[in-house]
């Protein structure tokens, strides 16, 4: 039996920034990896002959800052220019956002440019609210120490500081749905369909679903290049994140082993003692951090009896099954947008109409239907790095909704059906791209489930609502990274503060390990 300090299921993003933070304070790590390549989510591959994905995530918005510097990762590898949004409509023509999300807004009249600048400002400080609690271990009742309880109290005050019309609009719109404030501020469908797009994207709830607006306070408490609210398309794509992540990892002296999937975790009387592997091979240790979905490691790693009833039954009722498809084009010539410059095409595209459009995708969902009008985010990664298609050709990348996981007639015969709405959507805004596609990739959370291991397909693993979020991701028992179990951690997606590719579950676990073991 081969031993180490500490174990890492798992080699997605999460599971290296564990692994990079746990060994630069010395500690022997190694991470256990199932498939034959790490990233997880952001594992690229090859979907056609000489056309590359960089995986389910196509855009950096929420890397930590504090995972790149305290890893000292070398972000030259995939950092480029801020990326602008470009909300499509062949009508009218583009609704462009620059900057950190709509810094400065092009295409709309001056006075709708202020009233989304006036949004914009009051949903950033309200973020910010949410934000200071996505770096470090939520609080839980009955456990805040002083330092816990200052932080709350600084919360509090910074809240204050902004005034008593902020807080009253803080306490009003938190639970509210975004398609309300969309209104309550806004007059062209265009802005008002991007928003409600970005709250929901990822989730299964509407726009005029309640808290929705919770999305969109998670997507606005990201940063990119150090500016909240900014984003951009990687070099390499995702891959090329991982591969900085791994560089960080293998320097501070990480084994990485890849087609290494664990088939239990081992345990005596009570606390974690190691993993065995499909294999038979087994390793010691006395941490355990999975960072791969909770549900998977405490319902079928761990022994039954190390988790007791109440548990397993909550963890048998998170939500997570995903709503988001993914497809990949192979193109044999760059597509053409309408109204669109070939300098935007870097950026993010976002079709959705209006406020009513993306609900109306999403209501067919809710009864195990997939839409025939769906919403989508597309980019074009090829054109930030070229290897990615041949000279010439271009890929495209886009995250489509809504398509359940429970489809009613089957992902089988649902798939060439669902494709073909998607195209036929495509194809009304950059006509002629259907004859310029050499081949299709599109991932159903079924395909997601089965090619990433993430039951239910979900990116997040698990949805991103009010009841799943905080003390209670994934669940009550089990939000800060504590299991029942000693020495097993959890430090996924699944875990607080959720999805997305900020590296903070994983960072938060490794800190939390570190300040229990006096280290």
């Amino acid at each position: 039996m081969t031993s180490f300090d500490a174990i890492i299921i798992g080699g997605g993003h999460n599971g290296l920034v564990a692994a990079g933070l746990l060994a630069k304070a010395g500690r022997k790590v190694v991470v256990l990896e199932a498939s034959g390549a790490l990233g997880g989510a952001a594992r690229g591959h090859e979907f056609a002959p000489g056309y590359r994905t960089g995986g389910l995530a196509h855009i950096v918005n929420r890397l930590s800052p504090h995972v790149a510097k305290e890893l000292g990762l070398d972000t030259s590898l995939f950092t480029t220019e801020l990326a602008p949004t470009v909300v499509l409509d062949p009508e009218r023509g583009p609704a462009v956002l620059r900057g950190a999300y709509g810094e400065t807004v092009d295409g709309v009249t001056p006075e709708e440019g202020k009233a989304f600048a006036a949004m914009r400002k009051k949903l950033m400080i309200q973020a910010s609210i949410l934000g200071r609690f996505l770096n470090k271990r939520p609080p839980r009742p009955g456990e805040a120490g002083l330092k816990e309880l200052l932080d709350l109290g600084l919360t509090g005050l910074s809240l204050i500081r902004q005034g008593r019309d902020e807080a009253r609009d803080f306490a009003r719109m938190a639970l509210m749905n975004v398609a309300d404030i969309a209104d309550e501020y806004l007059n062209d469908d265009r802005l008002k369909a991007l928003i409600a797009f970005d709250a929901v994207l990822g989730v299964h709830l509407g726009p005029r679903s309640p808290t929705s607006l919770l999305g969109l306070y998670y997507r606005l408490t990201g940063e990119a290049l150090g500016q909240t609210g900014g984003q951009f398309v990687p070099k390499g794509g995702m891959t090329s994140v991982v591969a900085a992540l791994e560089q960080a990892a293998k320097r501070r002296g990480v084994e990485i082993r890849l087609n290494a999937p664990v088939a239990k975790i081992l345990s005596e009387k009570g606390r974690a003692t190691g993993v065995l592997l499909t294999s038979g091979e087994e390793f010691s240790a006395n941490v355990i951090v999975s960072a791969i979905h909770p549900v998977t490691t405490l319902r079928n790693l761990v022994a039954p009896g190390e988790i007791d009833t109440h548990l397993s039954m909550g963890l048998k009722h998170v939500r997570s099954k995903g709503d988001t498809a993914k497809l990949h084009l192979a193109l044999d010539k760059i597509p053409e947008f309408l109204g669109v410059s070939h300098s935007y095409l870097k950026g993010r595209l976002v079709i959705a109409r209006s406020v009513r459009h993306v609900e109306d995708a999403f209501n067919p969902s809710k009864y195990g239907e997939f839409s025939p009008d769906p919403v989508m985010e597309i980019t074009l990664p090829s054109l930030t790095d070229p290897s990615l298609a041949p000279a010439g050709g271009a890929v495209l990348s886009a995250n489509v909704q809504y398509a359940p996981y429970d489809l009613k007639e089957g992902w089988e015969a649902g798939k060439p059906k669902f494709l073909a709405a998607i195209m036929a959507v495509l194809e009304r805004h950059a006509p002629g791209i259907g004859a310029t596609v050499k081949a299709s990739e599109l991932l159903t959370p079924v395909d997601i489930e089965r090619d990433f291991n993430m039951p239910g397909g979900h990116w997040h693993h698990g949805e991103l609502q009010v009841d799943q979020l905080l003390i209670n991701r994934p669940t009550f028992a089990v939000s800060g990274y504590d299991t029942p179990l000693e020495g097993l951690y959890l430090a996924s997606a699944g875990s607080h503060p959720g999805g997305g590719i900020s590296g903070l579950p994983g960072r938060n676990a490794a800190r939390h390990i570190l300040s229990r073991r006096g280290a």
